[in-house]
């Protein structure tokens, strides 16, 4: 048997999120509005095929794993790798590290969705904030950090949307955030994991002091319906 982090996009989308996510038993979406992800069942070998229905012009798909040929009838955008890491098993904090942190909800979406495009987190939407808690950090009403929880499976729970404003970083906001996160999901039994890009070395070695493991170095690539 495979590890629910061995394909994690597709065991996402077809269990615990499948109510939040389009398509057939061969290729699942998030649906339009949260994160432009996709997953399959045999990650390798992807059916864009039966993807392509649930697909509108213009929109770009992340996927993982795969690095065959780009299938007819698609472009693809662009391609690098990622790191994905887990929590190592260590205790977490021991009290909320960021207590002045506030919850996000419908009334920070433009706020929430202008700081990801000026950061680029990784793929974010105007409902990503529904996929779990999100937290961000505030100056003066405006939002300057945020972190929050994207994919779950299997007793597995993501922590994602991590960005700070490049007029606030160095102060921290970042790892708190994530630290809450996690100080939350160990409350309730989950096990935090995240993702970063193999060429950000100085997340990837922030993570790992933090209590992460690497999983897994995997493909991952931006698709687009033609």
């Amino acid at each position: 048997m495979t590890h629910p982090l061995d394909n994690i996009f597709w065991n996402c989308l077809d269990g615990p999120h499948r109510h939040l996510s389009t398509g057939t038993d061969r290729a699942r979406r998030y649906a339009p509005g949260f994160s432009p992800i996709v997953g399959f069942p045999d990650p390798h070998n992807p059916d864009f095929a039966a993807l392509r229905p649930f697909c509108a012009p213009g929109e770009q798909f992340y996927c993982d794993a795969w690095s065959g040929p780009v299938p007819d009838g698609w472009r693809l955008e662009a391609e690098a790798t990622m790191f994905r890491l887990v929590w190592d098993g260590r205790a977490g904090p021991a009290e909320d590290p960021a207590p002045d942190a506030l919850p996000l909800g419908p009334e920070h979406v433009d706020q929430a969705m202008a700081l990801a495009k000026l950061t680029r987190p990784g793929p974010f939407g105007p409902r990503t904030i529904e996929l779990g808690e999100y937290f961000g950090c505030f100056d003066d009403g405006h939002l300057v950090a945020m972190a929050g929880e994207r994919m779950a499976a299997g007793g597995l729970r993501e922590i994602s949307g991590v960005c700070t404003h490049p007029d606030h970083q160095g102060r921290g906001y970042a790892k708190r955030l994530m630290q809450k996160l996690v100080m939350r999901q160990l409350a309730r039994a989950d096990t935090p994991f995240l993702h970063v890009m193999s060429a950000n070395r100085h997340a990837h070695d922030l993570y790992l002091r933090m209590g992460f493991r690497d999983w897994c170095e995997t493909v991952v690539r931006v698709v687009a319906p033609c």
